[in-house]
């Protein structure tokens, strides 16, 4: 297991984390990386913070590993997006785990019905299906799971 710090993301960092979150995303198959892209979720960034965001990455000896957005008041984890070169390295893990400490009780989040290899892993990690719904914004069908601390 890699030994990274989880730490907030700097403002000047987010060009960055587009990129890291593009090249995440591309990797899943689902979409390629393009610049119209990374365009889109270098706006998405800042804007998301503002609305709430509190916006982390795992910075291995100055290298962006991956992100984490999560959204505490709605107990949300919004994204989670390791890097393709750190994937298989428990960054996942170590990620979910940061999580868990910060929103102790309960975890909601979905992901693309696509993206079986990360629906797999929450479904392995505790979560369980609450509903499939479209998401009219992109037009994918969205997986939404929860996990709560047990008894």
């Amino acid at each position: 297991m890699l030994q990274t710090i989880i730490r907030l993301a700097r403002p000047d960092e987010y060009d960055r984390i587009a990129q890291a979150w593009m090249d995440s995303w591309a990797s899943t198959g689902l979409e390629d990386a393009s610049d119209a892209l990374l365009a889109k979720l270098r706006a998405r960034i800042p804007m998301e913070v503002e609305r709430g965001w509190s916006l982390y990455v795992v910075d291995d000896n100055g290298n962006l590993a991956a992100m984490l957005a999560l959204h505490l008041p709605d107990r949300y984890l919004d994204q989670l997006f390791v890097t393709p070169e750190y994937q298989g390295n428990s960054v996942g893990h170590q990620l979910l785990a940061f999580t868990r400490k910060h929103l102790p009780d309960e975890i909601w989040l979905r992901c693309v019905r696509e993206n079986e290899k990360a629906w797999h892993w929450y479904e392995r990690e505790g979560f369980v299906l609450e509903k499939e719904q479209v998401e009219p914004m992109t037009g994918f069908m969205m997986k939404y799971y929860r996990w709560r601390k047990s008894a």
